[in-house]
C-alpha cells in the first residue's frame, strides 16, 4: 500500500537532490564565482573563470563591436534558458525518467526606461520536454518544482520578469 504522503516524500527527495546538485560539481560550487574579463579588441572580451578551464568570447554587435561573440544580453538570455533546462533535466533524471528530447527557446525583449535607456524588459522561455507516456506523471511532478531550483533564473526574477512556457506534445 502506498503511503498517503508518498508524493510529498518524492517531491522532498527531488528537492533535496536538486539542492545537493546545486552544491556539488567538479570544482564544488562555492558561494562565489570568480569571473575575469580581458579586453582583446574594441568591445571584444575574453572571459575566464577560476571554476572552469574554458574561455568565452563576448563582443558587442556591429557597428559598435565586431559581433565576434555573444553580447551580455545574449548571455543573460542563454543563462536563463540553460539553467531552466538543466534544472528540469536533473529533476527528471532523479525521477528516473528518460527524457527523449528537450528544446528550449528564449525570447528576450527590450524597452526603454523612463530615462530613455534600453533595458531588458522580459524573458520568455518556451520549453518542450519529450518523455514516454508512462513517465508523464513524473514529468508533471518535476514541472511543479524545477523552476525553483534554477539559480540563475530565480535570481533574474528578482529584477526581471521571467515567463516560462512548457510545450507539451
Amino acid at each position: 500500500m502506498r503511503h498517503p504522503n508518498s508524493r510529498l516524500a518524492s517531491i522532498s527527495y527531488i528537492r533535496s537532490s536538486c539542492i545537493s546538485f546545486a552544491n556539488q560539481g567538479s570544482n564544488d560550487l562555492n558561494d562565489k564565482i570568480h569571473t575575469h574579463l580581458r579586453r582583446t579588441g574594441d568591445y571584444k572580451y575574453e572571459i575566464t573563470f577560476d571554476e572552469w578551464d574554458g574561455k568565452v568570447v563576448m563582443d558587442e554587435p556591429e557597428p559598435l563591436g565586431e559581433s565576434a561573440g555573444a553580447n551580455a544580453s545574449m548571455m543573460l538570455s542563454s543563462a536563463a534558458g540553460h539553467c531552466l533546462s538543466s534544472s528540469l533535466t536533473f529533476c527528471l533524471e532523479k525521477s528516473r525518467v528518460e527524457m527523449k528530447d528537450l528544446t528550449t527557446d528564449v525570447e528576450t525583449t527590450f524597452a526603454r526606461n523612463e530615462k530613455g535607456r534600453w533595458r531588458i524588459s522580459g524573458i520568455k522561455v518556451k520549453m518542450k520536454p519529450v518523455v514516454e507516456e508512462v513517465d508523464r506523471k513524473k514529468l508533471e511532478r518535476c514541472l511543479e518544482m524545477f523552476e525553483d531550483f534554477c539559480i540563475a533564473t530565480a535570481s533574474i526574477r528578482q529584477g526581471i520578469k521571467v515567463d516560462v512556457e512548457i510545450v507539451r506534445d
